[in-house]
């Protein structure tokens, strides 16, 4: 089996670096400091492959008041970064790839508006394209995680698989920024029941809550989104790159 990809994910709320809880952002959290483009740096520094942002102004405003900052981020690291917030058509999805993204992530639209979500495949390839699957108790949520439908998420995975979908990205909000351990068995059944790549997000609190997702999960799970646990130095590796950084952007 692959090397799990780690993913530092970067929250944006008013042009600021948030913490999430639940789906919650929360402000004025000193370890995440202010400025999303230098946290962008530091994860690149300290060797991510990736970076995940999610920019929730555009989730719940349809506000594009990050938009520079989401440029400038892509312009300050070599590499790939994954945006995810507030995309409801393709010319959402046209600025948000003029800023220098290599892939959009997308939830409500999928669910609320397939003929516009298929409209974006179709113009960008399935492998710019992933879904985002949030859940709460089994069942599918939707609206920046505030309006809970009925639908089984193992129902709904296999819909996105048939409409071209080739990733998701699993989110247990109730787990989402609580460090208590990531719902493993919830990415294990999406990838059980369909032929989707998976990466897991929520709950990761530690290094041995990585480890148990490196042992326990299915084939198809290749990658981890983590937050706070990176933010808050829940590895102790961080404490060694810290050092070494200290500097380096001042």
């Amino acid at each position: 089996m692959s090397n799990l990809l780690v993913i530092p994910s970067i929250d944006i709320k008013d042009g600021k670096t948030v913490r999430i809880v639940q789906g919650i952002p929360e402000l004025n959290c000193s370890a995440y400091g202010d400025d999303p483009v230098e946290m962008a740096m530091i994860w690149r520094a300290e060797n991510s492959k990736t970076i995940h942002i999610v920019d929730f102004d555009a989730a719940h405003e349809h506000s594009h008041k990050n938009f520079e900052i989401v440029k400038k981020i892509c312009e300050s690291v070599i590499i790939p970064v994954e945006y995810g917030g507030g995309i409801k058509n393709l010319d959402d999805a046209k600025e948000v790839f003029d800023l220098g993204v290599f892939r959009i992530i997308i939830g409500s639209l999928a669910f609320e508006n397939e003929s516009e979500f298929l409209k974006i495949i179709s113009e960008f390839g399935i492998q710019k394209v992933a879904a985002a699957i949030d859940v709460v108790d089994d069942k599918v949520i939707i609206r920046g995680r505030s309006v809970k439908t009925n639908i089984n998420v193992i129902d709904y995975a296999q819909h996105l698989e048939s409409l071209g979908v080739c990733r998701v990205i699993v989110t247990d909000v109730k787990t989402n920024g609580m460090m208590s351990g990531p719902n493993i068995n919830l990415s294990n059944k999406v990838a059980e029941g369909t032929n989707l790549k998976v990466t897991l997000s929520g709950g990761v609190g530690g290094y041995a809550d990585l480890f148990n997702i490196q042992n326990e999960r299915h084939e198809k799970i290749d990658s981890v989104i983590i937050g706070r646990a990176l933010y808050e130095n829940k590895f102790p590796c961080q404490k060694i790159w810290r050092v070494a950084e200290s500097g380096i952007f001042n």
